[in-house]
């Protein structure tokens, strides 16, 4: 008879992921799981597959794997939806988390209403600037010219834990999202390949912004796309520290501390269905 694994699917403004409780369930080969469950026809569908697991350094562990198999560094949104889990489900009575990621211990802030988690906000630790090779030399990159099918852009490198590359644009909807995002996605200045963002400011608190993610395509939300989207619009003079960020799925509130250089990112966490897969 086939091993049944329960799990859970939940987006964080639309970034849609299935989670599984490997304490519970453990799994091999998340990698192949990742690609043969996300996929839209003939799996359960989503951007991947997130495993919650024991921590010996925080309350619980994350790993996150792309939609190609692809295992991510860090999530802002699955990050969210993990504090929403373990909350809602009874695994932690405390609305403090920490979260062991691969890109370090997060810490969660749940907010709860009627005895389930309504939003949580995230500390996303600090941002920082990517390096590329330019000319043979690393350099950060701010506000420099890349070029792509005969297109320049003005991009900044952040790295959240994982790297971005975030470009603003006079109308985000002229921008053929389906057809560059792959192609600065596998430029040859990100030998690792890279997240893109395209952004839009419609005021200083506000930007509008849709993202390519590394290793999953367009998705309707990024949580430390919109962080990065924020810190690299306050680096140019963009925006202000203090920033809403409007993506396909949903928005999140994200705040650039001057004093400590932490980003928090403030937003919703929604289960959208439960059920079993065989293995």
């Amino acid at each position: 008879m086939a091993n049944l694994i329960k799990f859970t699917k939940m987006h964080g403004a639309g970034n849609d992921y299935i989670y599984v409780n490997t304490i519970k369930y453990p799994i091999e080969y998340p990698e192949k799981l990742a690609i043969k469950w996300s996929a839209l026809h003939t799996g359960i569908g989503s951007d991947g597959l997130v495993l919650i697991g024991k921590s010996p350094v925080a309350d619980f562990s994350m790993r996150i794997f792309n939609a190609d198999g692809s295992e991510a560094m860090m999530c802002g949104n699955a990050s969210r939806c993990i504090g929403k889990y373990l909350y809602d489900n009874k695994l932690i009575d405390k609305t403090d988390i920490a979260l062991e990621t691969l890109s370090g211990i997060k810490y969660l802030k749940l907010i709860v209403s009627e005895g389930k988690v309504s939003k949580v906000t995230v500390d996303m630790g600090a941002s920082k600037l990517e390096e590329v090779m330019i000319d043979g030399k690393p350099e950060n990159m701010i506000s420099k010219d890349i070029t792509i099918n005969n297109q320049t852009f003005k991009a900044t490198a952040i790295s959240m834990g994982n790297p971005h590359l975030v470009i603003f644009v006079n109308d985000i909807e002229r921008i053929d999202l389906p057809t560059i995002g792959p192609l600065l996605e596998n430029h040859p200045l990100f030998p690792g390949r890279i997240n893109v963002e395209f952004a839009q400011k419609l005021d200083n608190n506000k930007v509008r912004m849709r993202v390519w993610e590394r290793g999953s395509g367009i998705t309707m939300a990024c949580g430390t796309g919109a962080c990065a989207t924020a810190a690299a619009g306050s680096i140019i003079g963009e925006t202000g520290r203090d920033v809403e960020i409007i993506m396909d799925g949903g928005s999140l509130n994200i705040k650039w501390d001057q004093q400590t250089n932490r980003v928090f990112m403030t937003g919703e966490a929604t289960t959208v269905f439960e059920g079993e897969i065989a293995l």
